[in-house]
């Protein structure tokens, strides 16, 4: 082992070796292999140039005898003989051939796996494939490693480019439709309070991950985001600084807020003053309408606040349109200046009604005894 947790590489610069006792072997019965591949493919050679010379001493023999046969200075038998004598010979040329032929491909084999070999050999040096931290010492020296095609290696460490961070968020399923790349999100890491680092979004997941919610066997649908925090946005907690420093640290716990649209100018009012009405009077208002059926209720659901003024709570259907955390966007239905009441949820969505009477405290005082409660 030749590096420590924490310790800066270079690209290039030796990790660790591996034992490589095995590998040599490999390596050195590999090369046994190929010089007896070659050693084969030189007697092969010879053998071919033997049968070309037997052949050529064959044919000629044939020739003549095909000749006197003409002439019958001989006799059949003995011009048989010759003409066996010549075919076995051209046979044993092309027999030859067949055999040089094997031998090459015997030394290329022999040769691949002397590569192979001296290949596996050369991987018991690692080195580091890019320049960074060790941000993750798995093993210690003399510890067993496996590292073959059949099982899954031993993850030894890992390198980490502090200076190139990224958040990995779930982002629900309903809100993923809304996510492109390039979208600015604001990061907001566990270990820095009350601050917020810029990042952009750069990876948006295809394949679904789905978890089973807390207290139910719901199955919640998410979509993995990779957002790359801006070095900009952190500048001041690298002055002074090493050039390899980093603020964060890989696992680091963060929680992102992903702007999908943005409005420069327009009307907001925070978001738990926005309620929902269906009820007959609330109807009136808008539809014009003493009652509504069941039915109508339904189909004539709105959203709405209500605006504060002389004391009572005035019913005001709006239009909305983006929203975040804590703020929503009017379109239309109410003006600025206007005071909007707001509280707690159950008073906002149940207790408020178009024309009560209510009465305007302080937040600190909003959950006081007799506080928060609408009156006639």
């Amino acid at each position: 082992m030749l590096v420590v947790e924490g310790q800066q590489v270079k690209a290039g610069d030796l990790l660790l070796k591996i034992k490589p006792d095995i590998y040599q072997a490999q390596l050195s019965r590999a090369d046994a292999a190929l010089n007896s591949a070659l050693a084969q493919s030189a007697n092969s050679s010879a053998r071919l140039t033997q049968a070309k010379a037997q052949f050529i001493n064959a044919e000629k023999v044939f020739n003549r005898q095909q000749e006197l046969v003409k002439q019958k200075a001989i006799s059949q038998a003995d011009f048989d003989q010759a003409t066996q004598t010549y075919e076995v010979a051209k046979a044993e040329v092309v027999a030859a051939e067949q055999a040089a032929k094997s031998a090459e491909y015997t030394i290329r084999s022999s040769q691949a796996s002397k590569k192979e070999a001296a290949d596996q050999l050369n991987r018991t040096m690692i080195y580091a494939p890019k320049g960074g931290t060790i941000s993750n010492l798995s093993v210690e020296q003399g510890e067993r490693v496996v590292g073959t095609a059949q099982m899954t290696g031993t993850e030894m460490m890992r390198i980490s480019d502090m200076n190139e961070m990224e958040v990995h968020v779930d982002v629900n399923e309903n809100d993923i439709i809304r996510v492109k790349l390039g979208d600015t999100a604001l990061v907001e890491v566990d270990s820095y309070l009350n601050r917020k680092f810029k990042g952009i979004v750069t990876e948006i997941g295809n394949a679904a991950t789905s978890t089973t919610a807390a207290a139910s066997t719901d199955q919640v649908i998410n979509f993995k985001v990779k957002i790359s925090i801006l070095k900009i946005s952190y500048s001041d907690l690298t002055q002074g600084k090493p050039a390899s420093y980093s603020p964060f640290r890989p696992g680091m716990s963060a929680s992102v807020e992903i702007q999908t649209k943005t409005v420069t100018s327009g009307l907001a009012i925070p978001i738990e003053a926005v309620t929902t009405r269906t009820d007959s009077a609330s109807s009136k208002v808008k539809y014009g309408k003493k009652a509504l059926s069941k039915e109508e209720k339904e189909e004539k659901e709105f959203e709405c606040v209500f605006v504060l003024q002389k004391g009572k709570a005035v019913i005001r259907p709006v239009k909305t349109g983006i929203q975040d955390n804590k703020n929503i966007e009017i379109i239309s239905g109410i003006n600025k200046g206007e005071e909007v009441i707001t509280g707690p949820y159950s008073a906002v969505s149940r207790g408020l009604k178009n024309n009560l009477t209510v009465t305007k405290v302080d937040k600190d005082q909003l959950f006081e005894e007799g506080k928060g409660k609408a009156e006639e």
